[in-house]
């Protein structure tokens, strides 16, 4: 039993290259260019093509598929110059230990980690079956940034049938969510809406505390009476006095409504230009994504490091000789692999960028955000063949330069509700209309929630009131009454 788990541990491990590969994947394109003379700096064996300047940079995501890795010089056999005396962990690029490889993963993968990253960790090192972990990962997957699970179970369940070929039930949906994902760290992941978020996390706040207790019993019971500040409703149902509730609203406030906004934060600040990682052309109806000339530079292994390497290899009898072409054939070894990651990293934007311009080709062509299709990262996994995690890495912190202005990528994405017609349609869509109906309202008489429902019902939207109020939340937009002005 002690081997098995020892094998299944390290079975997930990933390589220090692979793990260096998505760091490269996820980082924008500042981000990369400092990346990028580091390595040069660290490694004389890299070169850097020079090109001309004024040349703009023009390779779609089916150009690149045809033309390969044509601009990179890479044209060389490794094995030309390993060492056939040398003990093989003598001559990989690095040296890991067992240790090493331990910390390396763990500095690495934490460092811009997303919310869907570490919760994937997690899941993966719970006691939870195959089939179970298979769900688990899937609902993971479609929880948004700040940690809420806006999607139905049933619908969640239906995906699974359909695209999975698992079937279950909503009911065991629900199980895996409540006993396995919500009891994951962050404390509140997980949650429907904001009252189940908040309530998880104080149920975690194991205290004797009577400010706690009285927060958990509010939440639980006077939702409603708290986000409508109907304060003295909670006093004379708890027979507390202002000074009680108050710490109890000191305790609420310390709560976080999106657990998920520690992860995946954008390295932007507003105070930096941005710089955008593709450029997105409309031409005769057809939508065309380019990849920023910065994220694709001309790369070679060194002729001087080779022609350098050939020479001390003739002497295998020199000490020192053989230990300056030890050092030589790692930085090549460095070098050749690094050019092949860099070739990965533009394969896996363009790929992606151009199945976003698939889904959302409308979007482009208009610049209305309500034609925006819903999407969520699986779709676009679908179309690439990459894993939910690489596409989120690719889309965090990246925009687009687009016909009408820079775009943050992850912006397009949304979940779904179905209108009148038997159609699709984006929540985005959906709030867009909720958001223009507030701001049109008399705000002497504001639109209760009631009232919302039926005028998006009149646009072919039929919503719950609760799933109104949710929207509402989530646009900071209070409740009717909070809205009104004398």
């Amino acid at each position: 039993m002690l081997k098995q788990n020892l094998q299944l541990k390290l079975g997930q491990k990933l390589a220090p290259q692979q793990i260096q590969l998505m760091k490269l994947i996820q980082l924008h394109t500042m981000e990369f260019e400092e990346e990028l003379e580091r390595e040069l700096e660290e490694n004389p064996a890299l070169e850097k093509v020079e090109e001309d300047a004024d040349e703009p940079f023009e390779e779609t995501a089916a150009e690149y598929e045809d033309e390969g890795t044509e601009s990179i010089d890479t044209d060389f056999d490794v094995n030309e110059y390993l060492f056939d005396d040398e003990p093989s962990y003598k001559t990989v690029s690095s040296n890991y230990s067992a240790d090493d490889e331990e910390f390396d993963n763990e500095s690495l993968l934490t460092e811009g980690q997303t919310i869907y990253d570490y919760l994937i960790e997690q899941i993966r090192l719970s006691n939870i079956d195959e089939e179970d972990l298979t769900i688990a990962e899937y609902i993971i997957g479609n929880m948004d940034n700040d940690g809420y699970l806006r999607r139905d179970v049933k619908a969640i369940a239906d995906d699974l049938a359909f695209s999975q070929g698992i079937y279950t039930i909503p009911e065991k949906v629900t199980d895996i969510l409540e006993n396995y994902i919500q009891k994951l760290d962050p404390p509140g992941v997980g949650a429907r809406n904001l009252q189940e978020c908040l309530l998880l996390q104080i149920e975690k706040k194991v205290s004797s505390d009577k400010a706690v207790t009285l927060a958990a019993n509010i939440l639980r019971h006077q939702f409603d009476a708290l986000t409508n500040k109907h304060y003295n409703k909670i006093m004379q149902k708890y027979d507390v006095d202002e000074e009680n509730l108050k710490d109890a609203l000191d305790v609420i406030s310390k709560l976080s409504p999106k657990v998920g906004g520690n992860f995946d934060t954008q390295t932007i600040t507003i105070n930096q230009e941005i710089i955008p990682d593709f450029t997105i052309q409309v031409k005769d109806g057809q939508v065309i994504p380019f990849l920023n000339s910065k994220n694709a530079p001309s790369l070679r292994v060194s002729d001087d490091y080779k022609d350098i390497l050939s020479t001390y290899s003739h002497d295998k009898t020199s000490a020192e000789h053989k230990q300056a072409a030890l050092f030589i054939k790692q930085k090549l070894d460095a070098a050749k692999w690094y050019i092949d990651a860099i070739n990965q990293r533009q394969n896996t934007l363009l790929k992606t960028i151009s199945a976003i311009v698939k889904l959302q080709k409308n979007y482009f062509l208009t610049g209305d955000e309500k034609s925006l299709k819903p999407m969520i990262l699986k779709d676009v996994a679908d179309i690439t063949g990459f894993d939910i995690s690489t596409i989120s890495r690719v889309v965090k912190s990246k925009y687009a330069d687009t016909p009408f202005g820079i775009i943050y990528l992850k912006n397009l994405f949304s979940d779904s509700l179905t209108n009148d017609d038997g159609e699709e349609v984006s929540t985005k869509e959906i709030k867009m209309h909720l958001q223009e109906a507030i701001s049109k309202e008399n705000k002497h008489k504001p639109y209760t929630d009631d009232a919302l429902v039926a005028i998006l019902k009149e646009k072919g939207y039929n919503i719950a009131r609760r799933t109104i109020a949710k929207y509402r939340e989530q646009l900071n937009i209070p409740v009717a009454r909070l809205r009104k002005e004398l």
